[in-house]
């Protein structure tokens, strides 16, 4: 018989990246070098562009800002704490060791959403991209996209890594049994019970990135 080629997709944000911290750096630097007020309407502008595009956008809701404050230069630090944050710092522990152990089993890529230049900026100075040896694929809407990334990355079988039940859901329908849809119970969008609770329970669910090190891996490559 011949062998089962598997493709492992991973997320990015609470998936490898602990984003919510990451988050919580932001609120503290807006509140402490920008201010209260401007703190607010940045994530008041920030959760208005993610509700227009799908996505995070740190840096266009910065632009948003600035176009309703032009005169308010502190926020021009704002880009500099962006664009120099440590992201290596916030992988989740385990994570390069799950990436390396799932290298053994099948292909790797990294499957995203996210703006064009932030979050290229995220998985290359997370070291992720060096992780996966560059196969990173970031769209506006990834379950929309599910064509594009077998095409891309072709297998017999698929194990998709994603913080959001709503995403793993959406695969899951398209490719039903040449998918295991794999859960990490991370970030506030996984621990939110009552968005959870409005899909169907995945394939698999784990409490942290790290326990795919404690699984059969050969036999979830299988399918």
């Amino acid at each position: 018989m011949a062998s089962t080629k598997t493709a492992f997709l991973f997320d990015v944000d609470n998936t490898l990246v602990d984003n919510d911290h990451v988050q919580a750096d932001l609120m503290r630097h807006l509140e402490h070098d920008v201010g209260a007020e401007s703190n607010r309407q940045y994530w008041e502008l920030f959760e208005e562009l993610r509700a227009e595009l799908g996505y995070a956008d740190y840096l266009g809701a910065l632009q948003r800002y600035r176009v309703r404050n032009p005169r308010d230069f502190r926020i021009l630090a704002v880009s500099d704490f962006l664009i120099n944050y440590p992201f290596a710092n916030r992988l989740y522990p385990n994570s390069l060791d799950v990436v390396e152990a799932c290298r053994e089993f099948g292909e790797l890529a990294i499957v995203s959403d996210g703006d064009v230049v932030f979050q290229p900026l995220k998985v290359r100075r997370s070291g992720l991209h060096d992780a996966f040896n560059g196969n990173a694929l970031i769209y506006i809407h990834k379950e929309q996209e599910i064509d594009d990334i077998t095409a891309r990355y072709p297998a017999d079988h698929y194990v998709f890594i994603d913080d959001k039940a709503r995403i793993l859901t959406a695969v899951k329908k398209i490719l039903g049994s040449r998918v295991t849809t794999v859960f990490p119970r991370q970030g506030h969008y996984a621990l939110d019970q009552a968005e959870v609770a409005k899909y169907p329970a995945p394939d698999v669910s784990i409490e942290r990135i790290g326990a795919l090190l404690e699984m059969d891996l050969a036999a979830l490559a299988r399918g």
